[in-house]
């Protein structure tokens, strides 16, 4: 994993993310992360950069910001938020904790 740079928001970290080539959109399943090229199991995607984003005062404005590249070369951004890893399997848990 490489993080060089901080960026100020969330929206920012994003955007510059896009403009690195992690164009798709990933969301969290119970066993996978998900997106419009397919399904991918935790052995199947690296995450390259993470940015973690916490809230002054309330706990539920944190965020953290993957850019995951699968296997296959599909490379997008997923975004999760406060509680969301709630439901998840250990090992997709373990693949995003490791890096928190």
């Amino acid at each position: 994993m490489t993080r060089t740079v901080f960026y100020a928001t969330v929206s920012e970290a994003i955007k510059k993310l896009r403009e690195k080539g992690f164009t798709s959109d990933f969301n969290l399943k119970e066993n996978c992360i998900s997106c419009s090229a397919g399904l991918f199991s935790p052995d199947q995607f690296e995450i390259i950069e993470v940015y973690r984003y916490e809230g002054e005062t309330d706990p539920a404005d944190e965020a953290t910001v993957y850019g995951i590249e699968s296997k296959t070369g599909v490379k997008g951004v997923l975004v999760t938020g406060y509680g969301a890893t709630s439901g998840l399997s250990g090992d997709i848990l373990r693949k995003l904790s490791i890096l928190r």
